[in-house]
């Protein structure tokens, strides 16, 4: 089973390269922001809880993303693997990733770190909001989702170093270019 983690600030292009991981690669895309967005548009309960949590810009409580997860992940039949997008955010979310994925007989196979300034960031979220209209791509939730991730996910980075996991990649650039970047690294653990 190949699992990657993709991880990055929000606009650092996680969902982008996903799409194309996933082509390349046969892998699931779980996206913590997709499966919540969903939730929030068919009105469920869990959607209710979670769209106050976003609109303030904050982060799901561990709990419920780990069971959420744990439940979409046995639901993949016949899976080459999984690419996780949005999550682990914390170090406890990725130590319950690690035990989740170890009581399956599995591991993270790498941590893609995609790395752009916030500078860029901030123009990449505000054209992203008035393109699609997501409420949550405005300049005062994106300032506070930032400092959420500055101050929460960051330290994720080192655990994942540890881990022998992390891998840089340079966020900034073309597309394409930064695909080949991931290619080289997926490719490297997946021989």
């Amino acid at each position: 089973m190949l699992n990657i983690v993709i991880f990055g600030a929000p606009g650092s292009g996680k969902g982008t390269q996903s799409e194309y991981i996933v082509r390349k690669y046969g892998l699931h895309h779980v996206s913590t922001g997709d499966v919540l967005r969903a939730e929030l548009k068919d009105g469920t309960e869990l959607g209710k809880i979670a769209k106050g949590y976003m609109d303030e810009g904050k982060l799901l409580p561990d709990d419920l993303i780990v069971h959420m997860l744990a439940s979409k992940l046995d639901g993949l039949k016949d899976s080459k693997g999984v690419i996780f997008d949005g999550f682990p955010r914390t170090i406890a979310q990725a130590d319950a990733l690690k035990k989740m994925l170890t009581t399956r007989g599995q591991d993270v196979s790498v941590m893609l770190n995609l790395e752009v300034p916030e500078d860029e960031l901030m123009t990449r979220l505000i054209k992203r909001g008035r393109e699609t209209g997501r409420t949550d791509d405005n300049e005062e939730t994106i300032k506070n989702r930032l400092t959420v991730y500055h101050s929460q996910t960051t330290p994720v980075i080192d655990w994942y170093k540890r881990e022998g996991k992390h891998r840089h990649i340079d966020g900034i650039g073309t597309k394409e270019r930064i695909f080949r970047d991931i290619c080289e690294v997926v490719d490297a653990v997946n021989d």
